[in-house]
């Protein structure tokens, strides 16, 4: 059975990046795929890939990350502004992060359109 967790952006916005990454982290070893609101900073993108490595073993071999938000390439002047407004604003709130574990998620594509998770085989041992 495939098990997605979403977490809101409010259940991690008062955290401290070490609990934050923690709580990532501990959802992924339940071999759960992370639909998080919102986007991690570099600086936490890079702990939590090295807090990643820290835990890899026999049941956990890590994860696949994955961050979508709206560019607004196409947008005119006054809708760039208001984008920009809005990301003072907002933070890092816009888009979604997808988190899995490696056991479950062979690899993560980002497409303009579409987001493709490629699944390893369920009944293939590994």
């Amino acid at each position: 059975m495939l098990t997605l967790q979403f977490v809101p952006y409010h259940e991690i916005s008062s955290l401290t990046t070490e609990e934050r990454l923690d709580k990532l982290i501990n959802i992924a070893k339940k071999n759960k795929i992370i639909v998080m609101q919102g986007r991690l900073k570099p600086t936490e993108e890079a702990g939590l890939i090295q807090k990643t490595m820290e835990n890899v073993g026999r049941d956990f071999r890590g994860i696949e990350l994955c961050t979508v938000y709206p560019e607004g390439r196409d947008q005119k002047f006054f809708g760039q502004i208001k984008g920009v407004l809005l990301k003072f604003l907002m933070g890092t709130r816009d888009g979604i992060t997808i988190i899995g574990p490696a056991t479950i998620v062979k690899q993560i594509k980002r497409n303009p359109d579409k987001i493709e998770l490629l699944m390893h085989n369920a009944g293939r041992k590994r």
